[in-house]
């Protein structure tokens, strides 16, 4: 017969184990969460790196003469992200049928209030998505499974009428709204200081 001790040892350390596998995941995942934070500002570094991914997973395809499904899918991704980028957070036109135009909107005069661009999807999390996609599609890139034949230049062709169709429209919106996705910073006006007695007094001197 099986000695209870055992099982309830065998159960400790079952136990155990998992709490160990568990520990080292959180471990993991708040250094991870650390790197990305600290990451956050380097924005020209990170975007050169995720370039330098791009390239990396242009010349894997090339060398594979494949995997043309899995790019067209990273395209796609890539363009439904880049709308988020470029859209602002709050939809001017929907915000205009929810107060009626009574509510806050884009700043479309220099005398109004400066406003921020607020996009609906912020720089960082759009660099990231991007980057994890291309990292996902370079692992596929090693599967033959996804390697499905087709002719890519229609592939090609297709996204690229899809991408103009759909940056006209985006462009359309931005000009009937008067906004830009790009903000530089506030914007700060400036007078002349009127001259003062003692400046004269100076200035004679």
């Amino acid at each position: 017969m099986m000695d209870p001790a055992s099982g309830g040892d065998g159960g400790g350390e079952g136990g155990g184990l998992s709490w160990a596998l568990s520990a080292w995941s959180l471990g993991v995942s708040r250094r991870y969460q650390h790197l990305l934070d600290k990451a956050t500002p380097y924005v020209l570094r990170r975007w050169v790196w995720l370039a330098a991914l791009a390239l990396a997973y242009a010349i894997r395809v090339l060398i594979a003469q494949g995997f043309y499904v899995v790019t067209y899918a990273l395209g796609i991704y890539v363009l439904n992200l880049l709308i988020g980028f470029l859209s602002p957070q709050v939809d001017p036109e929907i915000q205009a049928l929810v107060d009626d135009g009574a509510g806050p909107s884009l700043p479309t005069r220099s005398s109004d209030e400066f406003r921020p661009f607020v996009r609906r999807l912020p720089e960082f999390k759009f660099w990231y998505s991007i980057t994890k996609a291309f990292c996902v599609a370079f692992v596929l890139t090693f599967f033959s499974v996804f390697d499905v034949p087709v002719f890519w230049p229609i592939l090609l062709f297709y996204w690229l009428v899809l991408f103009t169709v759909t940056m006209k429209r985006q462009i359309l919106h931005m000009i009937k709204y008067k906004y830009v996705p790009f903000t530089f910073g506030k914007q700060r006006y400036t007078s002349k200081k009127p001259a003062s007695s003692d400046d004269a007094g100076l200035s004679s001197n």
